[in-house]
């Protein structure tokens, strides 16, 4: 983890400049990663130096109610702190990601909570859930597009001068385009048949590939929206940008390559497409956002 030094603990030297919560929120789970806010840029997805980790349950709002999802996320960030040997007192940003937000009032409800929870100097972000995802790739870089594709899919893009786009988001990846009708309606049962419909896919079932197929351009399409609504490919559509891709769906399976079958669909739109598959969780990703935010407002300060 490195970037401290005459042995001083990471802990210890957290004390030092404070540190930085980021929490990634989502339907089945929530996690938070504490990290110094004096560390310097990290140069690989490795050298993120973290402090602590701490995961809790579900923290959307739509599936638990308000007060419930607070309680997760009170829960998760203090148990982060206490893990990482310091208190709330130490924290000065924080980026919580989680899903369920999707407008500027979530936000804002969000926001007034959390300023009760640390010191008044603290800096606070509050975003969907896909943003952390996004920042998982490019290292807490807002710029590109991410693909989430597990218990709901989403294609989000984010802009170098901070204007977005979104699609699709409806839900379970499989019942986002009515293809099926369920008696449960959780999200995490109905994304739980995705193994099954690829594995039936793999077994040569006709109806399985249809699904799977429909699936890959559905998932395609929302992407292709997102970047030219955005124009993150250029004005000619040939310019390179960072396509970060999530979620349990879009992993590679025996022969059913979901993730791969979705980028040849884009590439025919969209040559200069660049896959990128997160090497640090999105919790990492929310803490690292909240580092750059930081870092920027500190250069514009110091006019730098």
């Amino acid at each position: 983890m490195g970037g401290y030094e005459n042995g001083d603990s990471p802990a210890a030297a957290a004390w030092e400049g404070g540190v930085i919560l980021g929490v990634d929120g989502g339907t089945t789970s929530t996690v938070c990663v504490c990290l110094p806010a004096a560390m310097p840029p990290p140069e690989a997805p490795g050298s993120v130096a973290v402090l602590s980790r701490a995961i809790a349950g579900c923290s959307n709002r739509n599936s638990v109610g308000e007060n419930a999802a607070l309680e997760t996320l009170e829960q998760v960030m203090m148990q982060a702190l206490t893990t990482a040997n310091t208190d709330r007192s130490a924290v000065v940003a924080v980026c919580l990601s989680v899903s369920g937000v999707n407008h500027p009032s979530d936000q804002q409800r969000m926001l007034d909570w959390i300023c009760n929870l640390f010191p008044g100097n603290a800096k606070f972000y509050v975003e969907n859930d896909a943003v952390a995802a996004l920042a998982s790739g490019t290292m807490g870089k807002l710029h590109g597009c991410v693909l989430i594709a597990g218990t709901g899919s989403i294609a989000y893009g984010v802009t170098e001068d901070g204007k977005v786009a979104r699609a699709a988001g409806a839900g379970p990846v499989l019942g986002d385009w009515g293809r099926w009708a369920y008696a449960d309606p959780s999200w995490a049962r109905i994304a739980a048949l995705v193994p099954v419909v690829v594995s039936a896919a793999e077994d040569g079932d006709k109806v399985a590939n249809t699904i799977l197929h429909d699936a890959v351009q559905e998932l395609a399409e929302s992407v292709v929206a997102v970047v030219r609504r955005l124009t993150l490919c250029g004005e000619d559509g040939k310019d390179q940008f960072p396509l970060v891709l999530v979620g349990g769906v879009l992993e590679g399976n025996k022969k059913w390559d979901i993730s791969g079958e979705v980028i040849k669909c884009i590439s025919k739109v969209f040559p200069g497409v660049c896959p990128i598959r997160p090497e640090v969780e999105p919790a990492i990703g929310a803490a690292l956002l909240a580092w750059s935010h930081l870092r920027k407002e500190s250069k514009l300060q110091n006019g730098s």
